[in-house]
């Protein structure tokens, strides 16, 4: 690996903990995040002739500790300040008492330091957007244009978002002692919805949009394995990162070769990544071991047998459908009460499913899914001119131009048959 590889990784991997500690010392983001910044650059300056540190992390912390204080008192016009050369020649000198000194001062707080910076980013101020936005900036070190990119917006707009957000955060009465068992058990279903949240901002794209969006869910999992290293034992935080492994396997076979949507049915698995699989059967498989079940776990599960399914056929839907029973019981929602049809229609048959589904339409009338399910329900059972207006209130309600398509092709079949049933008739 090449000097500016390693260098690159060090900083990647150090970035949450170093930001977590500069953030409870300087009680500001955008000083923390500066602090961090000018200590970066002194590694760069210095790590390539002399080698790593024993202690990256503890490095960039003292580095970056040092260089806010000095910012501020260079805004203030105290002291005379020493060299840049003076300060990353201590930092890189730092021998094995001071790097514990580093391990004492911020390890002790590691955890709350990490859920604290997550906290901050998921501060309930603000809206999703903002959330995952702050979150990419400042717990995964995104740039302003990757994120920019991943969103489809121009970076000036992003970066707006970004220091309204920052703003918005300086203006709360943001705690930074560290928070009890309850406020801790809190801040985690808020931090684990947020991951959530970026990883379906990145899952739930198609179209053109898939490949700029995919690095989402990849910082996702990066997130969602930081949450899982703080809290091991937590059978919640297993349960989303399964989740996300065995969704995420899917992504090389959600897709034609012409960007359009394949369903999962219909998918060829031998594209399925299974060291993925593997990993997210085995997080599930820990996960209930506890049975402590939460949402998370379950909708794991729901994966899980998706993902043990050598073949569409082989899926094990009775048990789905228990599995959503359960996950409706714990969340009510219609969003869940809509997927759990889609298990019904198989073991129960389309016209359950429909059933089941029609209390629901006033909820989720503005619902893409509600409709395109409706469709399809009354295209299994031969009712054409019901699925075609369902599919024609879907198109209306499409997200993006893959889920256009994808309905597209419903209606164009459904024409097509249309005018050959006609001039079948004609004929006749």
């Amino acid at each position: 690996m090449s000097d500016p590889d390693w260098i690159d990784a060090a900083l990647v991997s150090a970035r949450p903990r170093a930001m977590a500690a500069l953030l409870r010392y300087f009680r500001d983001l955008d000083t923390a995040e500066e602090a961090y910044q000018d200590a970066c650059l002194r590694a760069l300056k210095s790590w390539p002739d002399k080698g790593p540190p024993r202690d990256p992390t503890a490095w960039l912390i003292l580095v970056g500790r040092n260089s806010g204080v000095d910012a501020g008192r260079r805004r203030s016009r105290q002291t005379a300040l020493p060299s840049d050369e003076v300060l990353t020649d201590l930092a890189a000198g730092l021998d094995d008492a001071e790097t514990a000194l580093a391990e004492r001062l911020d390890g002790a707080d590691y955890r709350d330091d990490i859920l604290r910076l997550l906290f901050v980013c998921c501060h309930p101020d603000l809206p999703a957007t903002q959330q995952i936005a702050l979150a990419l900036r400042i717990v995964s070190g995104l740039s302003v244009r990757q994120i920019a990119r991943a969103f489809l917006v121009g970076e000036s707009a992003m970066e707006q978002r970004i220091t309204r957000a920052k703003a918005r955060v300086a203006k709360g009465d943001t705690p930074f002692e560290a928070p009890s068992p309850t406020e801790r058990a809190e801040r985690l279903l808020t931090v684990m919805a947020m991951v959530y949240l970026v990883f379906n901002e990145g899952y739930s794209a198609g179209g053109v949009e898939a490949d700029a969006r995919r690095p989402l869910c990849h910082e996702a999992l990066r997130l969602s394995r930081l949450l899982l290293r703080l809290f091991p034992a937590e059978p919640e935080v297993m349960g989303l990162t399964a989740l996300m492994l065995l969704q995420h396997a899917r992504t090389p076979a959600r897709q034609d070769a012409d960007g359009l949507i394949v369903l999962l049915e219909d998918q060829d698995r031998g594209l399925w990544d299974a060291a993925m699989i593997a990993e997210g059967l085995a997080l599930i498989d820990k996960a209930m071991r506890h049975r402590q079940p939460g949402p998370y776990q379950v909708q794991a599960a729901i994966a899980a047998l998706h993902g043990r399914a050598e073949r569409a056929e082989d899926t094990d839907w009775a048990q789905i459908d228990h599995l959503y029973a359960a996950l409706e019981r714990m969340t009510p929602s219609p969003v869940v009460s809509l997927n759990r049809a889609v298990a019904v229609s198989k073991v129960a048959g389309p016209q359950a499913a429909l059933d089941m589904i029609a209390p629901l339409e006033e909820r989720l009338a503005g619902y893409f899914h509600f409709h395109g399910l409706r469709g399809a329900l009354n295209l299994q059972l031969g009712r054409d001119e019901a699925a075609r207006e369902a599919f024609h209130q879907a198109i209306a309600l499409a997200g993006g131009a893959a889920e256009a398509a994808h309905i597209r092709q419903h209606l164009d079949r459904l024409q097509a048959e249309g005018e050959k049933n006609r001039a079948a008739v004609s004929e006749g």
